[in-house]
């Protein structure tokens, strides 16, 4: 079997401070480590690792990590490898410290997922991620000597989240938070997308995740789910319903999995879990990172950035976003993904000049020449600095799906119906990657989908061969009306770069991959249908009846070169990235295996029933 997700995860989270072999012996030659039960508000104590500087002639300000992934090695003689996001950090002068978070690991209490911030707090017992962490940070600055009054936070994914609530503890003291990959929201970001279950990446993750289910701490990690198959598309049809995820295989033993099945609809469970609502009044300097090929939490990266900078217009808020997966601008170069070459490193400069800067301005005082928003143009692989995302430049057009599958900046002009139709079958779905794999490949973002475009349920619209560079900066809304034979239906759209004949290969490209005629993934998303309206309140569809359906995207920011064509593509199976819509209106997550019927699904492109995507031009 291929490295599972949880791996992935793990790699991320463990691996990320273990940069290099020399930095180990640097450590416990430099470092001393001590290991406390710093207690809360409501009396809860939560495991925490402190390295300190062994030179104790200056002081130092505080780095500091909380995790639901473990602060392993445990023991107060067992070092980490390294320290800090990067190894500059190692040798500037910091005291790192690293906590586990309520009910996970070492530390006391019970563990809930994202667990929801409460806006109130009226006596000792209201306690949530915000409340833990003031409270640590304060214990820290009274505690531990030599340090000069000033925590900066940091994390990715789980921990950006855990650094997105260091900003809600408001706490004087800290100077300087950068949550990475945070997850937002965690409906929209791992859970669901637009209320399409996120399938193969929960399923391979929460079996390792679930440590413990109880306040009793413990060193023992979960254990991993062998599926005996490197076959994921073949295991998951062969589960069947989303039910025998339980039925066949968890035995309704994972709480947080079941969590997930129980509410399949944005409800309180969810909204309690919307970090958004409560990023106002935030006063530390941030800076919020991300990927364009983040294949977990792109959603709440973005969307972080986006909340803090309306809401707190007087706070410096800073936003980074290359070409990287999820995590990958903590380590390695960030050259290329998959068959792109992003034309050099990327992870060093962001490494240096903007993540090792901005905590060193705000903890140390050093000089910043910051741009307030650094992001990496793929297709001509620059970086573009701007002072707010998305740029002022880019102006809103219509990108139009046209009769004959033509894609135009024009709109249709014949007012007859026009409509392109497919047969949809959730017995034979349409696969996210061209290959076996068990896992949640993240190079499906922007590996070729000329295997997609053979099949007869997926749509294929593009535009004639671009006469100049088009660039494309900010959201993608997908506004399609469409209509089904049955009562629900996914709609999935994809947007990609058509490479020209006279593509040539770079030195990343897979072996027996042609560039020529290559077309790239450049933005992606699903929308479960009966979601249209409201994520809370599902809506069937009348069959026959042409609908309105509109979702998002999420951002890009890429150009489409002279020479090339901008592709869509539309389909109702992504499998088993998401899991498979009955094509009934029901609650699929407890839908039987004979509940998945096959439907015919049309999109309309006429001029009274034009089917579009709005997007933003350069």
């Amino acid at each position: 079997m291929n490295k599972s997700l949880l791996i992935a995860f793990c790699f991320i989270f463990s691996a990320l401070t273990s940069f290099a072999q020399g930095d180990a012996a640097y450590v416990k030659d430099n470092y001393t480590k001590y290991e406390y039960q710093v207690p809360m508000r409501d009396g809860k104590k939560l495991f925490t690792s402190v390295y300190v500087p062994k030179d104790q002639t200056r002081k130092y300000p505080i780095m500091m990590d909380r995790t639901c992934y473990s602060v392993a090695p445990y023991g107060a003689d067992k070092y980490k490898s390294s320290l800090g996001p990067s190894p500059l950090f190692l040798k500037d002068g910091y005291i790192f410290v690293y906590q586990d978070v309520r009910g996970r690991w070492m530390s006391e209490g019970i563990y809930e997922e994202m667990t929801p911030e409460l806006e109130v707090h009226k006596t000792n017992k209201d306690v949530d991620e915000g409340t833990d962490t003031y409270d640590t940070i304060d214990w820290l600055i009274k505690n531990l000597p030599n340090n000069n009054g000033k925590v900066g936070v940091w994390g990715i994914s789980y921990p950006g989240f855990y650094t997105t609530t260091a900003l809600l503890s408001r706490h004087p003291a800290l100077a300087a938070a950068s949550p990475q990959a945070p997850i937002a929201d965690l409906y929209r970001d791992d859970a669901f997308h637009n209320g399409a279950f996120m399938l193969v990446a929960n399923f391979g993750f929460y079996p390792g995740f679930t440590n413990r289910q109880d306040d009793k701490p413990t060193q023992r990690r979960g254990g991993r789910f062998n599926p005996g198959t490197e076959d994921g598309y073949k295991f998951f049809l062969d589960m069947g319903s989303m039910r025998n995820s339980n039925v066949k295989y968890f035995k309704d033993t994972i709480r947080l999995w079941n969590e997930m099945m129980d509410h399949p609809n944005y409800d309180k469970h969810w909204q309690d879990r919307n970090m958004l609502t409560h990023l106002h009044d935030i006063k530390t300097p941030t800076l919020v990172t991300g990927g364009w090929y983040d294949a977990e939490d792109l959603y709440g990266a973005i969307n972080t950035y986006k909340v803090l900078v309306q809401k707190n217009p007087k706070t410096p808020v800073y936003f980074a976003m290359g070409p990287w997966v999820h995590g990958g601008w903590a380590r390695g170069n960030g050259d290329h993904l998959g068959d792109l070459d992003f034309g050099g490193p990327t992870g060093p400069m962001y490494r240096e000049n903007i993540e090792f800067a901005f905590f060193s301005h705000y903890l140390k005082g050093t000089p910043l020449d910051l741009p307030n928003v650094n992001t990496f143009q793929t297709g001509v692989n620059q970086w573009k600095t701007y002072k707010q995302w998305p740029p002022v430049d880019a102006k809103e057009q219509n990108l139009y799906l046209l009769p004959g599958g033509k894609l135009s900046f024009e709109a249709p002009k014949q007012a007859k119906a026009d409509y392109t139709e497919f047969v949809s079958d959730p017995m034979n779905p349409v696969p996210f990657i061209d290959g076996i794999d068990f896992d949640m490949k993240r190079e499906y973002m922007t590996a070729d989908q000329r295997f997609a475009q053979k099949r007869p349920d997926v749509l294929t619209y593009q535009t004639d061969v671009l006469d100049k560079d088009i660039t494309l900066a900010g959201n993608i809304w997908a506004n399609l009306k469409v209509s089904t034979t049955g009562t629900d239906a996914d709609w999935i759209v994809k947007v990609l770069d058509d490479y020209p004949d006279t593509a040539t290969a770079n030195k990343f490209t897979g072996k027996g991959v042609q560039m020529p005629g290559y077309q790239q993934m450049v933005r992606s998303e699903a929308m479960r249908g009966k979601y249209r309206n409201s994520f809370e309140k599902p809506e069937p569809f009348t069959p026959g009846k042409v609908t309105p359906v509109n979702f998002e995207l999420q951002d890009v920011l890429h150009t489409f070169k002279k020479g090339h064509r901008i592709m869509v593509q539309i389909q109702s199976t992504w499998f088993p990235l998401i899991d498979r819509n009955t094509q009934q209106f029901q609650d699929i997550m407890k839908a039987k295996d004979t509940d998945f019927k096959k439907a015919t699904h049309r999109v309309y492109s006429s001029k009274g029933q034009q089917s579009f995507l709005k997007v933003r031009v350069m």
